[in-house]
């Protein structure tokens, strides 16, 4: 007998969920028994066939679901995420985990005595970039590694202003873009750390460029470029190996619609999180999360930042 399909639950109906709600159409593991937004505007197509929500402790109360997808704004994903948790409810969250690296430490302490965190990093499941992985296969050690996050972000955002405000974004694209493309140097490097930092703000102090060195712990060397003033939209890798040969993946070749790449990497993100649910919430099981690490090297290039302003400040006539 084919198991039940898990219920999930949908809270926040911005930009980025559509993607969602097509993935969880799409796939059968999955039903949609809820959503929550503020807006009752965003609600209003939902209204008849699911149940719908203004508050998402009443989403949680009320519908029990097996899991909910966190798709608000990224100043309270640690708060609508740390009380799924509570209730048990596993959690798939947008990038970044959370804004402040502390609370995104208390979350993945609470996930491992409660239910599983998963943070979706979408650009991982991307089909350019898997077949990027494959291709690199019998080519020697990889030496150098470039990802490139190029967009103008107003283009990007619909109507989820709150992206260009610092605070409820947590900064501006190395905040927002880096966590997706740390993550996808982790996935070529495993862990890395900041080597160099450039960072260009405009003038209301908003990070819109960025060039971030990285150094793995085996001493190769990779270098993210952000940018959210780049007209049009790049996103790619670039992977040097040791027998001299490079390697690239366009994120966006062969999906020629605008965001089209995202219908298939989230379909990508749910059927990993239904895999950790499969595997449960033991640390034997659960397979590592980029969440945290990702958020510490966003937390670690704003600090390298910060201290090089105020050495700079320091060494002025």
């Amino acid at each position: 007998m084919a198991a039940e399909p898990r219920r999930a639950a949908v809270i926040g109906l911005g930009t980025i969920a559509r993607f969602y709600l097509a993935a969880l159409d799409a796939l059968p593991g999955w039903e949609l028994v809820a959503v929550c937004d503020v807006d009752e505007a965003a609600l209003a197509p939902h209204r008849g066939r699911i149940p719908v929500f203004h508050d998402h402790r009443d989403l949680l109360a009320a519908s029990a679901p097996d899991a909910v997808v966190v798709v608000v704004p990224n100043d309270v994903h640690a708060e609508i995420s740390r009380d799924a948790l509570r209730a048990g409810v596993p959690v798939c969250v947008e990038k970044p985990l959370a804004v402040d690296l502390v609370d995104a430490r208390a979350l993945t302490g609470l996930a491992s005595v409660t239910a599983p965190l998963f943070t979706a990093f979408h650009r991982r499941y991307n089909d350019n970039v898997l077949r990027l992985r494959d291709e690199l296969a019998g080519h020697g050690p990889i030496e150098g590694l470039t990802v490139r996050y190029l967009e103008r972000i107003e283009e990007h955002i619909g109507g989820d202003t709150w992206y260009l405000d610092p605070e409820r974004c947590g900064g501006g694209c190395v905040a927002d873009n880096g966590p997706n493309a740390f993550d996808l140097v982790r996935l070529f490097l495993g862990d890395v750390e900041p080597a160099a930092v450039t960072v260009h703000r405009d003038g209301a102090g908003l990070d819109r460029q960025a060039v971030v060195e990285l150094r793995s712990a085996t001493g190769v060397p990779a270098v993210v470029e952000l940018d959210w003033s780049h007209p049009g939209e790049t996103k790619d890798v670039e992977i040097r190996c040791a027998d001299g040969t490079t390697h690239r993946a366009d994120m966006l070749h062969g999906h020629h619609g605008f965001k089209s790449s995202l219908w298939h990497e989230y379909e990508g993100v749910l059927t990993d999180f239904a895999a950790v649910l499969d595997a449960g919430n033991t640390a034997a099981d659960r397979r590592p999360d980029g969440g945290l690490p990702a958020l510490e090297l966003v937390d670690a290039v704003y600090r390298v930042e910060f201290l090089d302003t105020a050495a700079n400040e320091e060494g002025s006539p």
